[in-house]
């Protein structure tokens, strides 16, 4: 029941700490056109998902979690079991799409039906709570999440910070910025720098302390995570099409090494920032609570607003000509697309590279129209 409540909200509805600065972009001066053209069509998109038809983002995610389960809490076994059918009762049940291919042998694949396998990771700790982080994760960001090997000769001022920002600036815009975006300097194991990556990406970890000590305490390095702030709204890249914001926030974490090993991970949560804390305990089930009305955020100036300033291109003529126009404007020029566009999964890149190497044409549809890569989730009864 919990893991089915828990991901239903987060396919619909995001933390309010997140919407919150999703609006502080349209009142921003320093904002780019742009940027604030992308916050706006953002909250537009919550507030027809929070009606709980239309998911935020089509790719509604692998289901993670991470439980830990108090030694004074008894639930007969079963717990992973149970987790699972939770999250297949909401992918089978709600619009969502299923994303989890499982390999019949090494080459052949063949998609799950359920979303099912989730990533489930359940541990014993003291107490007598049984609490969970759900995390719905698109494969856009977890596409984003890196591992890189590295020697202390990294972990000066001036080295590590340019090292940072230029790795940055690799996460491109691909994965749906503004980001939260997580940098784990150091780690016992290369898996316990991703783990942590991932969990500082959610803001799991914004208790940690400010500062070490010879135990090998983590902390989080606030001074740091500031300056690549700074550094983040000064790369140019904004939210997608130039601007400001790449990044609505940075934590950077600190972690014990060993000697010989120096890794760092970079990860990030995109603008489908799906996270969910739960909890039980002998008061009840507890699931944290997302912003279920995102429109409160649009301002009334805004509503209804057109356009703007857009160059309008007319797809029903030959590439040629199409391509003649685009070549006239910029990278980040807003436009207005009219007449067919192709629609394909991601899988198209493979089978049309297949008929590239056996010496085939592309069919001559896919070189007159621009194709739109999309993996569409479920349609909505009555929907076209």
């Amino acid at each position: 029941l919990l893991a089915q409540h828990a991901f239903r909200d987060a396919a619909f509805l995001l933390r309010p700490s997140h919407q919150k600065q999703v609006a502080a972009i349209l009142s921003d001066p320093q904002a780019s056109e742009n940027d604030k053209y992308v916050a706006l069509q953002f909250l537009r998109n919550s507030e027809i998902a929070a009606r709980g038809v239309l998911p935020t983002c089509q790719d509604t995610g692998t289901a993670i979690i991470m439980g830990k389960k108090g030694q004074r809490v008894w639930t007969g076994g079963g717990d992973e079991a149970a987790l699972a059918q939770g999250v297949y009762n909401t992918y089978t049940e709600e619009n969502l799409r299923y994303s989890q291919n499982a390999p019949l042998d090494m080459y052949k694949e063949v998609n799950t039906g359920t979303n099912l396998p989730a990533q489930i990771d359940l541990y014993s700790v003291d107490g007598d709570e049984y609490k969970f982080l759900c995390i719905a994760k698109g494969g856009g960001s977890a596409n984003k999440t890196y591992l890189y090997q590295e020697t202390k000769a990294l972990i000066t001022p001036a080295r590590l910070k340019n090292y940072l920002v230029e790795k940055m600036r690799t996460l491109g815009t691909a994965a749906c910025p503004p980001y939260h975006i997580a940098f784990v300097i150091g780690g016992t194991s290369a898996e316990s720098t991703l783990k942590t990556v991932k969990l500082a990406s959610t803001r799991y970890y914004d208790g940690l302390p400010t500062e070490g000590n010879e135990h090998g305490q983590a902390f989080r390095d606030v001074q740091l995570e500031q300056a690549l702030m700074t550094e983040a709204q000064n790369l140019g890249l904004g939210a997608q099409f130039g601007g400001k914001y790449f990044a609505h926030d940075i934590r950077v974490i600190r972690l014990p090494r060993h000697g010989a090993s120096c890794p760092v991970g970079m990860g990030v949560s995109c603008s489908a920032d799906r996270n969910v804390k739960a909890k039980i305990n002998r008061e009840g089930i507890w699931i944290e609570k997302l912003e279920d009305n995102p429109g409160q955020y649009i301002p009334a100036a805004l509503r209804g607003e057109n356009e703007g300033e857009v160059v309008k291109v007319d797809l029903n003529r030959p590439m040629s000509e199409i391509l003649q126009q685009l070549s006239q404007f910029p990278v980040s020029t807003r436009l207005s697309l009219n007449g067919t566009i192709i629609v394909g999964r991601d899988i198209a890149h493979a089978r049309l590279k297949e008929l590239l190497d056996s010496g085939e044409e592309l069919p001559q549809y896919i070189k007159d129209h621009p194709i739109y890569y999309a993996g569409p989730a479920k349609t909505p009864e009555g929907y076209a």
